[in-house]
């Protein structure tokens, strides 16, 4: 939020002279290699965009809090280095509260830094008065406040390592704007790279793989971690030496290769009625890998299941009723990986396995062949899907928000590249495609970008396409359009038999996006769909595609299955 502010008269120093906390702020991302910040300004923490400008960071002001954690965090998970907001007092954090808990739910590596009120002010019922740490600290790994000038590269240095290390998420720094504009009595702290785990211990190991090799149809579930790109050179090592099923969560695509494809049952998530549910169900034993029990709950896929569970990951389990590991395999995953593969003899795949992977298959190839026929108007979601796999090469990253659509992607189009197809699964968030989008034309300058929401989750990040304009983001933005919280009332419809607020009016896409000086280009029938997006791709700066889907079949998504399941 932009807050005015008395101004005071200040004797002029230069930098030689003194070293303020938000030198030492500025100096500290500098030192952690950060190119980029990504907020909003105001009185409380202009001293820190101030000292910006003198700096080799480029500062993105953004048009809300909330985007601007959600792009650090887009940032976060292409790079595997935190993401950085730099956000004012009061609402200006507050505001970042939602892109703090999805960086944290979804295993991305984000640094927020906010504003505040002095320090001997901070009881005091003040404008933008707020206890900012104890709101961030539930839905962080690290909150803290800079209380003097002397603790700044400390404080500073602790988020980045919560934020970056084991299991990565969100650190939430208070930054005081006496101690950013006080002198500083430190010197910004160089950080080593943090200490890595080795292989998880040798006993672990060896039971782990008697137990794998005792079972008769074990199977995979790679989760959010399997998708980070050296575990997931890991996996797919493991794959080529060894003969598993494997299922993956929504987050864990792009973990295995073309060359496994033959054994990938597909993604799972949210309602157990894929035929790759059914392959999860049918194994002895499970071997997570890098899974997270938010990404889908194990009393969906393991509920009243005794069979043992091998966890591989960088943190131990989250012990519940219907998760709790046989063994557990901790430490970093490419090492654990490579050290339990050569203590493995599985060569071949179990009956069933093999019937419900060739089952698995032919369905793909019917699913194919009925998608490319679809083509009444409004546009059916599978013929998008269809059109959107042919472009799905390996210069293209892919950025999904929530919705009905997103079922669709997450369960229908396929990547093979870690890292290429950004899926939220945490929290299910609206509006973060547009935002991760802007960040991957950051990360990755030279790949197509296309991200994609429905209408209903388009317009909580739509104003940031004046970000992408500013920027000359070459990014491409579709937006399926049908005119209602589609997947909120098809849930509705299932366990009511009506639906209640989940309507809303048209937009004129084109006239929007002209309005903010990006391209537009609306998808009439299913044959303009592949030249309107390579007419969009081939468009310099932004451009917006709307197209009108046809969601008649959307009960399909939620079939056969339990009243809890629906949410």
């Amino acid at each position: 939020m932009i807050t005015a502010e008395p101004i005071r008269k200040v004797e002029a120093k230069t930098k030689s002279q003194i070293a303020t906390g938000a030198d030492v702020v500025v100096e500290t991302l500098e030192a952690q290699g950060v190119t980029h910040i990504f907020g909003v300004p105001g009185a409380k923490i202009d001293k820190v965009f101030d000292r910006l400008r003198d700096s080799n960071i480029t500062t993105v002001v953004c048009r809300h809090e909330q985007n601007a954690a959600f792009i650090a965090g887009g940032i976060g998970r292409m790079t595997g280095k935190a993401g950085i907001a730099l956000v004012t007092s009061g609402p200006g954090v507050s505001n970042l509260a939602t892109g703090l808990v999805t960086a944290n739910s979804e295993g991305d590596p984000l640094v927020a830094l906010g504003g505040a009120v002095a320090v001997a002010d901070r009881l005091k019922s003040l404008h933008q008065t707020l206890d900012a740490v104890s709101l961030c600290k539930p839905i962080t790994k690290y909150s803290a406040e800079v209380d003097s000038p002397a603790a700044t590269a400390e404080v500073l240095s602790a988020a980045f390592r919560a934020a970056e290390s084991d299991r990565p998420g969100a650190a939430f720094v208070s930054l005081p704007i006496d101690v950013m504009t006080s002198a500083a009595k430190c010197k910004s702290i160089r950080l080593s790279t943090p200490v890595a785990q080795g292989p998880a211990a040798k006993h672990s190991l060896s039971e782990a793989a008697r137990l794998i090799d005792s079972a008769k149809s074990p199977v995979i579930l790679l989760g959010l971690m399997a998708s980070k790109p050296k575990f997931s050179a890991a996996i797919r090592n493991l794959l080529s030496t060894t003969t598993f099923p494997v299922v993956g969560t929504f987050q864990a695509a792009g973990a295995i290769s073309r060359e496994e494809f033959p054994y990938f049952g597909g993604r799972v998530g949210q309602i157990a009625n894929q035929p790759a549910d059914a392959l999860l169900d049918s194994g002895d034993l499970i071997i997570t890998i890098g899974y997270d029990a938010v990404e889908y709950w194990p009393s969906q896929w393991n509920k009243g299941k005794d069979r043992p569970i091998v966890h591989i990951d960088v943190v131990p389990a989250s012990i519940e009723n219907d998760y709790s590991p046989a063994v557990e395999l901790i430490g970093d995953i490419e090492e654990t990986l490579t050290t339990l593969s050569p203590l493995l003899h599985r060569s071949h795949l179990a009956d069933e396995s093999a019937r419900l992977l060739q089952m698995i298959g032919q369905d793909r190839q019917r699913l194919i062949a009925e998608a490319a026929k679809k083509s009444g108007v409004p546009i059916h979601p599978l013929r998008l899907v269809s059109e959107l796999q042919k472009i799905l090469t390996p210069d293209v990253t892919v950025c999904s928000d929530m919705g009905s659509f997103s079922m669709y992607l997450s369960r229908y189009l396929f990547s093979f590249r870690a890292r290429q197809f950004l899926i939220t699964n945490g929290q299910q968030t609206l509006g973060v495609a547009l935002p991760w989008a802007i960040a991957a034309t950051i990360v990755r300058p030279h790949e197509k970008v296309l991200s994609i929401s429905g209408d209903g989750g388009f317009l909580f990040s739509a104003n940031e396409l004046e970000t992408a304009v500013r920027l000359n983001s070459h990014l491409v933005h579709m937006i399926w359009i049908d005119g209602h919280y589609d997947m909120v009332g098809t849930q509705e419809r299932l366990k009511y038999g009506r639906t209640s607020g989940v309507d809303f009016g048209p937009v004129d896409y084109v006239k929007y996006a002209e309005a903010f000086g990006a391209t537009a280009f609306q998808i009439r029938s299913a044959d303009q769909i592949a030249p309107t997006l390579k007419k969009a791709f081939d468009t310099p700066g932004p451009v917006l595609i709307g197209v009108h889907v046809d969601y008649q079949d959307n009960a399909r998504l939620f079939e056969d299955v339990h009243e809890e399941s629906i949410h």
